[in-house]
């Protein structure tokens, strides 16, 4: 009699298969937690408008992107992926128009807060996202620069549906 299809390095497969499968969900899972950012966010300033545009989380990413606007001129977009690494910890890739790349790290997440650091990085050295209690969503950007702290508040207001 022939060997069981399911031994020798079929098992194997599958069984590595099964455990691959398993840490990619639990390593996206916390990119889950950032769902409450989800939807169209907007403000104006100085004759510029700034909105933001958050994907729901799905398949262990969340991908956005930024616009700023004066009239009918775009002056600066930004695309933004969150997603997990290999170790699980939550990135925060950002692509600036005209910069590299730029990756920060989840330090801090709860219902209504992200904090994301690159301590390396020119400036920002932290982005954070805090949901306030009216619905609003106050973006900031901070870090060392000329050398003294400097903190950029971008408070937006949802003016799309929250995402499902």
């Amino acid at each position: 009699m022939g060997a069981h299809p399911w031994t020798g390095s079929r098992l194997a497969r599958l069984a590595s298969g099964i455990v691959l499968a398993t840490a990619t969900a639990l390593s996206a899972a916390p990119v889950d937690e950032l769902g409450w950012l989800a939807g169209t966010w907007s403000f104006e300033r100085n004759g510029r408008t700034v909105t933001e545009h958050w994907l729901p989380p799905a398949g262990g990413t969340m991908l956005g992107v930024s616009r700023t606007t004066a009239g009918e001129r775009t002056l600066e977009y930004e695309f933004i992926v969150l997603r997990s690494d290999e170790s699980g910890q939550v990135l925060y890739v950002a692509k600036p128009s005209g910069q590299a790349e730029t990756v920060f790290t989840l330090k801090r997440v709860s219902a209504s807060e992200a904090v994301f650091e690159n301590p390396g990085h020119d400036f920002p050295q932290r982005i954070i996202y805090s949901l306030l209690p009216d619905g609003g969503l106050l973006a900031a950007i901070e870090g060392i620069r000329d050398g003294g702290l400097r903190r950029v508040e971008f408070p937006y207001r949802r003016v799309g549906p929250e995402a499902p």
